[in-house]
């Protein structure tokens, strides 16, 4: 389903079963309100300025340390939507469509979210343009930051529920 193979020079990913839906997956990642309940590791809190699910549509996310005072995470555009299937997303434009050079590397995101007996086989794979912001995104956290949101993804849908700051930590 991928359009481009993972590179491994360029390229990181995640991938696991979750054990709900699709439809309940792709709308944890497509509604506002879902999505800030996961986005973010645990106990950094997500606020979702905007989440404009279409080629060129917005994707705009802040986070805090204490609810209050909230700094820039994400600032881009989607560049694929495929319901309930596939999202690509890349902070190297930002929402106001101008080229970015965003702290600490420039990304291209693409889920990927499949059928499966068990639920949905998800994949998230974030490509790099040298292999140097590669190694950069790995060093800075990649596995451990995408794998917590991940696996807070997974509590929020498998549960069919709000995620509690239990679930979260």
């Amino acid at each position: 389903m991928s359009s481009t193979p993972i590179d491994p020079d360029l390229d990181l990913s995640i991938q696991r079963v979750i054990h709900a839906p699709r439809r309940a997956v792709w709308e944890a990642w497509t509604r506002p309100e879902q999505l800030q309940q996961w986005w973010i590791p645990a106990p950094m809190t997500a606020r979702v300025d905007a989440l404009d699910v279409r080629p060129g549509g917005a994707f705009v996310t802040r986070m805090s340390e204490d609810g209050q005072t909230f700094e820039a995470h994400i600032d881009g555009i989607f560049l694929f939507a495929e319901e309930p299937s596939r999202l690509v997303f890349t902070n190297a434009i930002d929402s106001t469509w101008h080229p970015s050079l965003p702290d600490p590397v420039a990304m291209t995101a693409e889920i990927i979210l499949r059928e499966c007996p068990e639920g949905t086989d998800y994949q998230a794979i974030v490509r790099h343009g040298t292999p140097r912001q590669r190694v950069r995104h790995e060093e800075l956290g990649f596995f451990d930051g995408w794998g917590a949101v991940t696996e807070a993804l997974a509590r929020l849908v498998e549960t069919g529920g709000a995620a509690s700051e239990e679930a979260r930590a």
